[in-house]
């Protein structure tokens, strides 16, 4: 094939003069320098006022269900991915020996209520056996003066014969017997009442219901039925049911994981920050995030709270050893825990770890610094408060019914009020 070079004919090629190319160059200059100034000014007004990461994940309180007593499950009420109310059964275990051991406290109680009220009856009995003794006393101190006014009269008269020496000794028997019988009343009273305050020592200053004995009986009730109770295992908080481990017939240990409810309501993002990017970062900063479940379509908007205490690789399992002769410096993130709006979650749900990406918004600086100490966040559980109080109505219940007559009316009420419950 022959080149068009060699062809006498061909039209040379059209250079470019060095007057075009000038204003070309010129142009792409200008151009490129005024895209720089506009980059500058849009990062000067506005991304420098914003800091941004893709290394945010969603956080939830992850809350064990666990035992507090011993057993074999026979029922298991909730699985993986079922929703589920603050107070709902979850497992059951075997409650015969609860209910046996129950059964003896409430009996123990029972018995211990009906002996403290003996002693508070033989306190009673006690001081009638006081006004007893008092009264014989009194009446033999009226003898022993009797004898003695009869020892008196025949004095005289057995001096000047009247009286016969007999007679006389009768009368002086008469006054030693009668002081005899005195000082053993005497002694039959102070017994009586030793006896009377030792038995008041028992009841002194307290009532049946909160006698020492009746209030540790009362203690071992409680204890047993809230053992009973304890077989049947609620939900601390409102949630999603994860990570059931639990099996129907298995031997379970009181403190064992059984599963785990998420309270999808209370989620927050936790995103991790370079370090170099917590200079302008304060409390309450707003923040924009999204979801990739949900693309660009979903915006959530919340607020900085807080700062992790240390970064990432402080707490990780096997934490980098920096102090050693090959060391490459890498730059750290820590988490800075991200509020969400709870209507938005309600609109759009969240789900542990699903990726943010998460926008915040430093040009507000009048905040806290992320090192301040934030408000306390209490978390707390209703789910048990009932448990108690049906142990201190059952407890009531059985001291009443073995007070008596005013008792029973008491017991009643209680009866019809656990019924109603």
């Amino acid at each position: 094939m022959s080149n068009t070079n060699d062809n006498p004919n061909a039209a040379p090629a059209p250079a470019v003069s060095p007057s075009k190319r000038k204003p070309a160059l010129l142009a792409v200059g200008g151009l490129t320098l005024l895209a720089g100034i506009a980059y500058g000014a849009y990062w000067g007004l506005f991304l420098r006022h914003y800091e941004s990461t893709d290394n945010a994940y969603v956080q939830a309180p992850v809350v064990q269900v666990t035992p507090q007593v011993g057993g074999t499950v026979l029922q298991i009420l909730a699985d993986d991915t079922d929703v589920v109310k603050a107070g709902q059964p979850l497992v059951k275990l075997d409650a015969s020996d609860a209910k046996l051991a129950l059964e003896r406290a409430e009996a123990q109680l029972a018995q211990t209520v009906r002996e403290v009220r003996s002693l508070y009856a033989t306190n009673g009995t006690l001081s009638a056996n006081i006004h007893l003794r008092e009264a014989e006393v009194a009446r033999m101190q009226s003898d022993v003066a009797r004898a003695s006014e009869d020892v008196s009269r025949r004095q005289p008269l057995a001096a000047t014969g009247a009286v016969s020496g007999e007679e006389m000794k009768h009368a002086e028997t008469a006054l030693a017997a009668a002081k005899s019988a005195v000082a053993g009343a005497q002694s039959a009273l102070a017994a009586a009442r030793e006896q009377a305050a030792t038995n008041q020592v028992l009841t002194d200053g307290t009532s049946i219901e909160n006698h020492p004995n009746v209030q540790r009986a009362s203690a071992a009730v409680r204890e047993a039925f809230l053992a009973l109770q304890r077989t049947e295992l609620p939900a601390p908080v409102a949630g999603q049911v994860a990570k059931r481990t639990v099996q129907v017939g298995q031997r379970i240990q009181a403190g064992a994981p059984l599963m785990s409810v998420i309270p999808l309501d209370e989620v927050w993002v936790e995103a991790n920050f370079k370090e170099v990017q917590l200079r302008k970062m304060r409390i309450g900063q707003p923040v924009t995030l999204h979801a990739d479940i949900y693309g660009e379509k979903v915006e959530y908007q919340g607020r900085v709270v807080g700062l992790g205490a240390g970064t990432g690789a402080a707490f990780a399992l096997l934490p980098a050893q920096n102090a050693t002769g090959n060391w490459i410096k890498v730059v750290q993130r820590v988490p800075v825990r991200v509020e969400l709006d709870a209507r938005q979650i309600a609109a759009h749900p969240l789900r542990v770890g699903l990726s943010m990406e998460a926008t915040v918004d430093v040009a507000e600086q009048s905040g806290q610094p992320l090192t301040a100490v934030g408000a306390a966040r209490a978390s707390r559980t209703q789910a048990f408060d009932t448990q108690q109080a049906e142990a201190e109505r059952v407890v009531r219940s059985i001291i009443a019914a073995n007070l008596g007559r005013v008792g029973a009316q008491v017991a009643k009420a209680e009866r019809l009020a656990l019924a109603t419950h």
